[in-house]
């Protein structure tokens, strides 16, 4: 796929910028003692919210934990690097899915702790969500990243 400069551009942004954001939070994440998903998971409303409550449950919550800052590091630095970005993109998807269902911003359903904003149906982690599925389907990273190693047009024929 081939694209335009002002879209090589504006998709690589876009990368970069869903990749820092993933990886910034999961690195955070590893990197601050003690911290954890429990009250999120337990304070989740919704269709889902049995299923995030015993996710945060005494016995899981170690494991939840590690999967949510091992999983939001992996899809920063495959967006970030431009390699493997379309699994990248994948995992953050899946991610955001997750943190929008387990705090969904319907109506009905009050916003648990402090909100950025006052939200109908819509919010951040639907548009980023939105913004992923971009990158999933106009990958860069073959044209500017790792992605280019692998990339068999840029490969050396050897005679």
């Amino acid at each position: 796929m081939s694209y335009s400069k002002p879209q090589l551009f504006f998709l690589t942004a876009l990368r970069l910028l869903a990749g820092w954001h993933f990886l910034f939070e999961g690195f955070i994440k590893l990197l601050t003692p003690g911290w954890t998903a429990k009250g999120y998971l337990l304070s989740a409303q919704g269709p889902l919210a049995p299923l995030f409550q015993w996710l945060g449950n005494d016995a899981l919550i170690g494991v939840s934990d590690t999967l949510t800052a091992v999983a939001l590091s992996t899809a920063g630095l495959t967006l970030i690097l431009g390699i493997w970005e379309k699994a990248g993109a994948y995992i953050g998807i899946a991610m955001l899915t997750f943190f929008y269902l387990a705090h969904p911003s319907w109506p009905g359903i009050p916003a648990a702790g402090p909100s950025e904003g006052n939200y109908f149906i819509v919010n951040k982690n639907l548009v980023e969500l939105a913004a992923l599925g971009v990158l999933a389907y106009f990958p860069t990273g073959h044209l500017l990243g790792l992605g280019v190693f692998f990339n068999p047009k840029n490969q050396v024929q050897h005679g």
